[in-house]
């Protein structure tokens, strides 16, 4: 059974075997968690990310897929990008491409015998997805996971403040 939990936590301090960075489809450092991550990382991780094949021209990862690398100088063992949709009103597939974003990321973990893994609240910086919509859709797709996988064994959500950890609390409850 998989232990979910929702902390209140910078994710770049985390010690799990992963943590999730909610990149961009080119997965260079760029604003938000993703440009946290890669400083906390160091110039390593950024090497390796453009290591990583290019699927299409500037893109190493599309959207609602995920790729993995070492965590570098983070206490993390790994990080695992993930690209959440941009937020274009509800109406291109976002929920969808969000669902796959965390699916995608867990099933990384499981192939790789990842056993505690920390989110971010993908897509709700910069790529502007709503909270109170993205959040349910995270604990669905989790949630949804746990009920046919044993792995990863712990899930957190890493939150950035106490109303986004509230956030998570209620959706996870309900």
């Amino acid at each position: 059974m998989i232990h979910i939990e929702v902390i209140q936590s910078d994710i770049t301090s985390l010690a799990v075997d992963a943590i999730v960075n909610a990149a961009n489809e080119s997965l260079l450092a760029g604003g938000g968690v993703c440009g946290a991550i890669h400083r906390a990382a160091g110039p390593a991780l950024l090497a390796e990310c453009l290591a990583l094949p290019e699927v299409a021209p500037g893109v190493r990862c599309p959207t609602g897929e995920a790729r993995l690398t070492h965590g570098h100088r983070l206490h993390a063992r790994h990080v695992i990008h993930t690209v959440g949709p941009v937020w274009g009103g509800g109406d291109a597939g976002e929920a969808e491409l969000l669902a796959r974003s965390y699916a995608a990321s867990l099933q990384l973990a499981l192939e790789r015998r990842i056993k505690s893994i920390a989110f971010p609240a993908i897509s709700c910086g910069v790529y502007g997805y709503p909270p109170e919509l993205a959040v349910p859709i995270a604990a669905r797709a989790v949630r949804a996971w746990q009920a046919e996988h044993p792995q990863p064994q712990q899930v957190m959500f890493a939150c950035c403040d106490a109303a986004m950890a509230a956030r998570y609390r209620d959706a996870l409850a309900n």
